[in-house]
């Protein structure tokens, strides 16, 4: 099949892709940001095209020529998200009418029997209708909370569960849930793909995939904690914790910031639980059953352990987000001041080495400098609402473009010799972290540079108060970079693919 991904830099379209493309598929992936799938292992395995699911003009070169398309996008995290949604859907279901294209296929959320009191499943079911009600028949498969590692939804499971062993909760913990595996959500989206049959059978309905497990969010809690081999939890309901404050708790304790967790915590006011499984007619369950939740669980924490998580929320561009700007490089086009702050030491070991340092900075291997003044900075993040240190990094040695790391966002890697850093947190400007490897004449040298373009006088203000810290972050994170590449240079090197070094 031909077939299209939408939101191939997401959660979800950054394992179908591959998955399709292991099927036998010839794959398309849409996205706004080409550049984040620069790095991914399946990047030349797949075409790569520009566009943005808000923008019709954009998407219909795009869908020429496709018979399938995956529409697995959804702009959680923006207040406008619901209108944003519906005008993508809009979009997409014109395109791939005036493309000819076959089927659309689209991943949506439980459909409660009363939603209106969620705008995020509100706004997935009014996507779905959008869809069926167009001219390209569409297959809608409507799951609840999808376990597996690198969730939004897991991600909030397991740090509530991991780091609360006596929780004060709001009464929602007791409404039904059935959770479904991510392994079982990609084998039903590729079999949509995989059988010669589908394209040609006038299927156009919702239906309901979930695991085969009831639970309550308060169970799910205790399973996790027998799964992960902790003690039971204390689990004490009350009635006076509404979901506005549920949300702010959870973005306090978890990764999870108040932007995703308040839709995620008004979806779980009701109960999301199948009402049929008629998808057992067209996708067969498979002979040892579908996953449920203890192995699902178990599955997750062993790919977290192993280093081996391919997504994660955090990685996702969201359709109708700000396009992040480049850092600019002369301060007169830029409109106006530039500050910097430069570093840079020599340091007795080989570039390689000190690449790998760089490269594993952040997450648990921290930032080299003051640790204390670090965690201060993300709890302040946190508190204004923005993503704060907690998001961590997909993979303990190697980053790609796009990913997100702790509160940065990879805009730039040149293997070997540079790392750029773009902030994410909540500034009044816009800010960069450079980290360079140079040869050096005993050894490497090793270069750093801060930059932040401010915006009014907050900009301005912001930058004078926090510069008298920066001999003690910033020098003395160059300064631990180099000792620890020194230190380890005796040490064996991680196991790192060839082609990560080559320039």
């Amino acid at each position: 099949m031909r077939v299209l991904v939408t939101g191939a830099t997401g959660y979800v379209g950054g394992r179908l892709a591959p998955r399709l493309v292991h099927a036998g598929h010839r794959v398309r992936c849409l996205t706004r940001s080409p550049g984040k799938l620069r790095d991914v292992p399946w990047a030349k395995e797949v075409e790569i095209v520009e566009g943005d699911v808000t923008d019709a003009e954009s998407l219909y070169a795009a869908f020429k020529g496709v018979e399938i398309v995956y529409y697995l996008v959804h702009s959680l995290g923006r207040r406008d998200f619901e209108e944003l949604d519906r005008a993508a859907a809009l979009n997409v279901a014109a395109a791939a009418a005036a493309a000819g294209v076959r089927r659309i296929v689209y991943l949506g959320g439980p459909d409660p029997d009363d939603n209106a009191g969620s705008a995020h499943l509100r706004s997935r079911h009014e996507v779905a209708r959008i869809l069926l009600e167009g001219e390209v028949p569409a297959v809608v498969l409507r799951a609840p909370v999808i376990i597996g590692s690198g969730s939004a939804s897991f991600e909030m499971l397991r740090h509530l569960t991991e780091r609360l062993p006596i929780m004060i909760t709001p009464k929602w913990v007791h409404n039904r849930i059935q959770p479904i595996a991510i392994r079982d959500v990609l084998r039903y989206l590729v079999f949509m793909a995989s059988d010669d049959d589908w394209p040609a059978r006038e299927v156009n309905r919702a239906f309901d995939i979930c695991g085969p497990d009831v639970l309550t969010y308060a169970e799910m809690m205790q399973r996790y904690a027998r799964v992960a081999r902790l003690p039971r939890r204390v689990i004490l309901p009350t009635r006076f914790l509404s979901p506005t404050l549920s949300a702010h708790w959870v973005g306090v304790v978890t990764p999870v910031p108040n932007a995703i967790a308040r839709p995620l915590v008004a979806s779980l006011i009701h109960d999301a639980t199948g009402h049929e499984h008629d998808i057992a007619t067209y996708v067969p369950d498979p002979p040892e059953g579908l996953t449920g939740f203890d192995r699902a669980v178990a599955l997750a924490l062993a790919k977290i352990r192993d280093s081996d998580v391919e997504t994660r929320w955090s990685g996702a561009t969201w359709p109708g987000a700000m396009a992040a700007e480049p850092l600019p490089t002369d301060p007169e086009w830029s409109g106006g001041t530039l500050y910097t702050d430069n570093r840079q030491r020599p340091v007795a070991t080989s570039p390689e080495r000190l690449w790998r340092v760089i490269e594993a900075i952040g997450g648990e291997n921290g930032w080299y400098s003051f640790p204390l003044a670090w965690s201060v900075r993300g709890w302040l993040d946190r508190l204004v609402g923005g993503v704060g240190l907690r998001r961590g990094r997909r993979d303990p040695h190697r980053l790609y473009v796009g990913e997100a790391l702790d509160f940065w966002r990879v805009e730039e890697i040149v293997p070997g010799e540079l790392l750029r850093l773009r902030a994410e947190m909540r500034l009044p400007g816009r800010a960069w972290l450079e980290m360079w490897v140079e040869p050096g004449p005993n050894g490497a040298r090793y270069r750093q540079r801060a930059v932040f373009l401010p915006h009014g006088l907050a900009g301005h203000l912001y930058w004078a108060a926090v510069w008298p810290f920066h001999a003690v972050i910033f020098g003395g994170m160059a300064r631990n970079i180099a000792r620890t590449a020194e230190r380890t240079a005796g040490a064996p090197l991680p196991a790192y693919p060839a082609d990560r070094l080559r320039r």
